[in-house]
């Protein structure tokens, strides 16, 4: 995930004359557009996409097909799906601010090959191959039609799946899992809340995200199912005891419940797949499927 924060702070400390001026652009564009298809100033600096044709869509040793699909307001977006031969689950993967399906090729390899899943990755409007711009509203009403179409894929229901979530893909990914009820939710380097982050970060213009915006916390309220929550100790993005508080808080509201927290030590942002996460990981999976059968 690139440091969008870096970015925010730049851009924030022109001062506030230039955050007005930026924002009024905005909502004049806003009074031409809805809400889903343009941009805030937030999501602006939020989204860092890449686009096709940078990086590798060819990838070797991956077995994938192409896949079109829609989003609610008509948005045309790509995404792969990695089947694997009676897999032990059917995840949703819903990836960070940067980059796009095909930078996830390597850990989309080892959940094929090593941890015997299949998996639908999706890129969010204006990311890879899917058209449109990137915003909040919009990037989930794309996760809920990934969602639609694993299911079709897999011919399962959206109850039969794991969500799997990285940084700001966790929150689109417990945004989803209140929604839909999954068999499990995953979560890798995510946070409490977007304004939060934005409090620890640069403390002086937070004001500028809602409160409300991607609030984590409160979702998580409302799922009732298996977690496991990671989180790099060295991670100077998300500051690791954010995302533990986030943890906490859904342990104490389902104390029953299998729910896990690994502290990947010596972990940045994007550094967590250490042996000790990926057995983990392997563990809560083969749980989760035990539990079905």
């Amino acid at each position: 995930m690139v440091n969008w924060i870096v970015s925010a702070c730049y851009t924030l400390s022109l001062g506030l004359a230039s955050v007005a001026v930026a924002q009024e652009q905005v909502e004049r564009q806003s009074a031409e557009s809805t809400a889903s298809s343009t941009p805030t100033l937030v999501e602006a600096l939020l989204f860092q996409p890449a686009k096709f044709p940078q990086g590798n869509w060819t990838p070797r040793g991956l077995e994938f097909t192409d896949e079109e699909l829609y989003s609610a307001d008509g948005t045309k977006l790509h995404g792969w799906y990695c089947p694997c031969p009676n897999p032990r689950a059917n995840i949703l993967l819903l990836h960070g601010n940067a980059g796009h399906v095909a930078s996830r090729a390597a850990w989309l390899k080892h959940l094929q090959a090593e941890l015997r899943v299949s998996t639908f990755i999706l890129d969010y409007r204006g990311y890879g191959k899917s058209e449109g711009v990137a915003t909040v509203a919009g990037a989930l009403a794309d996760a809920r039609a990934a969602q639609q179409r694993l299911c079709e894929l897999a011919n399962i229901p959206a109850s039969e799946i794991l969500i799997m979530g990285d940084s700001l893909g966790g929150a689109f990914a417990i945004h989803l899992a209140a929604e839909t009820a999954p068999r499990g939710l995953i979560l890798q380097s995510t946070f409490t809340s977007l304004r939060e982050i934005a409090e620890i970060h640069f403390p002086q213009y937070s004001w500028v995200v809602p409160v409300d915006q991607l609030d984590s916390l409160e979702k998580l309220a409302n799922y009732h199912g298996p977690l496991l929550q990671s989180h790099g100790t060295a991670d100077r993005t998300i500051p690791i005891s954010n995302g533990h508080r986030l943890f906490q808080a859904a342990q104490k509201q389902a104390p029953t419940v299998p729910r896990s927290w690994i502290a990947v030590r010596g972990a940045g942002h994007n550094n967590w797949m250490s042996p000790d996460y990926l057995a983990k990981l392997d563990e809560f999976v083969e749980q989760v499927h035990q539990a079905a059968h």
